[in-house]
């Protein structure tokens, strides 16, 4: 197997962009009919996925080391949709249909022996990472929604009891599928650390178009079914560290940080932490309340409250008015007469360092992560001392 020849391969195939996904998947239906209940009736998020997976594994063919613990998760994560060995064939076949169109005059004896050995290797590990996982847990969790809150119009808070206990460290996170949308599973973190009780909260944000969010958000009582996958991500804590805490959230971002700072909490002698929570605007802060009645209860926990925007929403003069929020228990330098401070929370996090005896945890917007992880490079934390995910890349 050429592993250059077959990345020149898939350069020429991938310039076709949609057109690519769109051939693979009617080859798949017409040839194998009964296989299409198993997709979303709409593919435009299916497609995008299989180019993204595409790249990924003939960016990494000559470099096993990383590229087979992306195969093992993928063969882990389609246990969900009830993928077995004998689809393999089918998409294979489909597979080398699509890569002999798009190729034209390029293709011959040799392409072809190699993308079936790249195939077959890929089949290989995903299903043996598949059986390995069935020996250990189900393909899903089924659960029933116990709690929900409304935070804002686009936030809901919903709190979920498994059938069962759903093991995970705090930092991960499981795919949700709703009745109504089924075979559309999208990635959300438990906001807690593992309970007695085995529920789990979810920090749900409404995505404009999304096929699941909206749902969650506006549709969801309480007594509704959901489906969970099984866990997955490394946003998790390092344990092995003594060093101090530097959590950074923006938005919804807040929900599996907040489940790392439940963690730290059990410690008999928990660190000192720093938690950044970020929006654009201040009723964008959907779970400061419940922050800052933590920050009051823990000595070792400092919470920052930032915005983005100067706009003052109706929800926090609600926080002000009651007086959960009260000096000396959140803000800090440059903060508003509010303790909210103003600024990106790059800027924010910034000016309350330095933060090079820090680990640090960044989770939110794709633009927000990578700006904060720049910055606090600059500011001398140690790239591989930061653990960060973006929703872009929960997604995925």
């Amino acid at each position: 197997m050429d592993a250059q020849r077959l990345k020149d391969s898939f350069a020429q195939v991938a310039r076709h962009g949609d057109a690519v996904a769109l051939f693979f998947y009617a080859d798949l239906f017409v040839r194998n009919p009964h296989l299409r209940d198993m997709f979303p009736i709409g593919m435009t998020g299916q497609r995008d996925k299989l180019l993204r997976a595409l790249g990924t594994i003939v960016a990494q063919v000559d470099d096993l080391p990383n590229l087979v613990p992306f195969l093992r998760q993928l063969g882990r994560d389609h246990r969900r949709f009830g993928i077995i060995a004998e689809h393999y064939p089918h998409v294979g076949a489909s597979l080398l249909a699509t890569l002999r169109h798009f190729s034209g005059p390029a293709w011959n004896d040799d392409l072809e022996s190699d993308w079936n050995a790249a195939y077959g290797l890929v089949a290989k590990v995903m299903l043996e990472a598949a059986d390995e996982d069935a020996l250990n847990r189900p393909a899903w969790w089924n659960g029933q929604v116990i709690g929900v809150e409304r935070r804002r119009f686009d936030i809901s808070v919903l709190r979920v009891q498994p059938d069962r206990p759903l093991p995970y460290l705090p930092g991960q996170s499981v795919a949700l599928e709703v009745p109504s949308r089924l075979r559309h599973w999208r990635y959300y973190s438990m906001a807690n650390a593992p309970r007695p009780d085995n529920t789990v909260d979810f920090h749900v944000r409404l995505v404009d178009g999304g096929p699941v969010s909206p749902v969650l958000v506006r549709g969801t009582q309480t007594g509704d079914r959901v489906r969970m996958g099984a866990p997955v991500g490394t946003l998790t804590l390092d344990e092995s560290s003594a060093r101090d805490v530097l959590l950074v959230a923006g938005s919804t971002g807040l929900a599996p940080l907040k489940a790392i700072l439940e963690q730290i909490a059990g410690r008999p002698s928990p660190p000192r932490v720093h938690l950044f929570f970020g929006a654009r605007d201040r009723d964008g802060l959907y779970d400061l309340e419940d922050l800052t009645k933590m920050a009051g209860g823990l000595p070792w926990l400092t919470v920052v409250p930032a915005v983005s925007d100067e706009t003052t929403g109706h929800g926090f003069s609600t926080l002000l008015q009651s007086g959960v929020l009260q000096p000396g228990r959140t803000g800090g330098p440059g903060e508003g007469g509010d303790g909210v401070e103003h600024g990106t929370l790059a800027d924010v996090v910034a000016r309350h360092g330095p933060w090079t005896g820090h680990d640090a945890y960044v989770c939110g917007s794709s633009e927000m992560v990578h700006g904060t992880v720049e910055r606090l490079v600059r500011l001398g934390i140690e790239r591989e001392r930061i653990r960060l995910e973006s929703f872009a890349d929960a997604q995925r």
